[in-house]
């Protein structure tokens, strides 16, 4: 709570709102050729269904630090495309590349098609057309096919990393580490959609912010692990409070956190905060083996029809609770405060 009014909750979330993230960004690059060299070997697919052929690629290519897996059929390889995604694909059949199975969530081969002849343009326009990659020549030498299966294999360990990282950061931005609950970008990018939602179906909607009374004593007497412990214990209590995938929490920062409540008239929304504040104060903590009286305050904002042509109707919200958190500290803490607009 600060000297104008406003608790840290809305400062701070109007401060970073619109802000991009990643000021601290690390250097990708690096993170990147870390990755990579710490990755398994590429798998690779050979779907060659001449066996000289299949037998003497497959001896080139198993000297090129991959995992080869070579089959004589579209449809052996299929079934193996369905259970396990390869890296990289080598194969002389349009109509398996026609038929590579399409995985939205996981990787694409690296799809190289065999050709007759380097220089055959119509085959390249062909194998690309039905969704190649690259071409390869049956008789293609030495030097030229490790170039290729060397661009092939690094394009398919990039493509790896990528979405490693992809599906982390989306991890790491949608919960807060410690606690387990959305985070504040989570909370910053689904709020609003949760007001328009109200909006366009004529729904109540109510919003709590609660912040954890005199939470800086806890880390300066107990230490910081067990402030650590006690957040997430809070958290826990909160859950359970609360309705099973309709109403969710998320970390605002530090001890404060929010509760939003979708469906909820103002009337259930003071009941739900008055069991949460209840719930906190109603039974001591345990942190580091020490019993830990927790209070905390409650600030509620509650709409009983959100409107639809009304702007920064978010920004009301946010406003309107924060000021009732304010009321609730501002008087005594351990308290449940209810707004509206």
């Amino acid at each position: 709570m600060d000297a104008s009014g406003q608790t840290t909750v809305m400062r701070r979330f109007l401060e970073q709102r619109g802000t991009a993230h990643g000021e601290n960004l690390r250097d990708t690059t690096a993170n990147l050729a870390v990755m990579v060299r710490l990755m398994p070997p590429p798998r690779l697919l050979l779907v060659l269904a001449e066996a000289s052929l299949r037998d003497a690629f497959s001896h080139r290519l198993n000297s090129a630090l991959l995992e080869v897996d070579a089959v004589a059929d579209d449809e052996t390889a299929i079934a193996m495309l369905e259970l396990d995604p390869c890296h990289i694909l080598v194969t002389d059949s349009l109509d398996l590349v026609r038929r590579i199975p399409a995985h939205p969530d996981e990787r694409h081969p690296v799809v190289l098609v065999l050709i007759d002849k380097g220089d055959d343009e119509t085959q390249r326009v062909q194998a690309v057309q039905a969704g190649a990659d690259d071409c390869i020549a049956r008789d293609v030498r030495e030097e030229e096919l490790r170039g290729r299966i060397g661009l092939a294999r690094r394009i398919a360990e990039l493509e790896t990393v990528l979405r490693q990282t992809l599906t982390e950061n989306r991890r790491l931005l949608a919960l807060d580490e410690l606690t387990g609950v959305a985070s504040q970008s989570f909370f910053e990018q689904h709020f609003p959609r949760e007001v328009e939602r109200a909006a366009r179906y004529a729904r109540p909607l109510a919003l709590v912010l609660c912040d954890i009374d005199h939470f800086k004593r806890v880390n300066d007497t107990h230490g910081h692990a067990a402030g650590d412990e006690l957040l997430r214990q809070f958290c826990a209590r909160l859950r359970n409070c609360l309705r099973t995938n309709v109403d969710w929490i998320a970390r605002l920062g530090g001890e404060e956190f929010s509760v939003v409540l979708p469906e909820t008239s103002q009337e259930a929304a003071m009941l739900v905060a008055r069991k949460l504040r209840a719930a906190m104060s109603g039974q001591p903590f345990t942190v580091e083996g020490a019993a830990v009286d927790v209070t905390a305050s409650f600030g509620i904002c509650s709409i009983e029809l959100v409107p639809s042509d009304q702007p920064k109707i978010t920004e009301r919200l946010l406003r309107a609770a924060d000021a009732a958190l304010y009321r609730s500290k501002n008087a005594g803490r351990n308290r449940v405060t209810l707004t509206s607009i």
